[in-house]
């Protein structure tokens, strides 16, 4: 099951330096029922876009979260055995938490498929849109406007091999 694990740069550093992702539990995204539904489609694909753009907005809260943190998303595309990320029935309801899943341990960053960063010229965006997400939490249309302006930003992949440039 590909899953999809947002983190911060440091966060990415972090994994890289212990091998792997984690402590547990970990919060992830993934195809779940709920995410289908939602999206409406049968494309894995684009399925698998969603989830990895959910992934990419709990990155962002990450960042809000954290003022000194590199102002860049990221997200670590995994490959976990079936059952290993389980979505929380209680919440399939909140429309917040689509395509969130629990991951009970770490994850070894050798299952990591692909490592996905915002480029350089999203840092701005990003920025602006940490800064807003408390406001767009709360209804304000500006502010939610500002947060849409980060995720109008494709986030780069790259290959695992390529972490250590990505946090050099």
């Amino acid at each position: 099951m590909r899953v999809y694990v947002p983190l911060t740069l440091p966060g990415l550093a972090a994994a890289h330096q212990a091998g792997e992702i984690g402590p547990g539990p970990l919060t992830a995204y993934a195809v779940t029922p709920g995410l289908r539904e939602w999206y409406v489609s049968d494309d894995i694909e684009e399925l698998e876009y969603a989830a990895l753009n959910r992934a990419a907005s709990a990155s962002l809260r990450l960042i809000a979260g954290n003022p000194g943190t590199a102002r860049r998303r990221v997200v670590v595309a995994v490959d976990v055995p079936d059952g290993t990320a389980v979505a929380d029935p209680d919440r399939s309801l909140d429309s917040s938490s689509l395509g969130e899943v629990r991951i009970s341990s770490p994850v070894p960053l050798t299952a990591a498929a692909a490592v996905h960063v915002d480029a350089d010229d999203a840092e701005k965006d990003v920025t602006a849109a940490a800064a807003a997400l408390g406001a767009a939490d709360l209804g304000d249309d500006d502010a939610q406007f500002t947060v849409d302006g980060a995720e109008d930003h494709e986030l780069l992949w790259f290959g695992i091999q390529e972490i250590p440039n990505l946090i050099g």
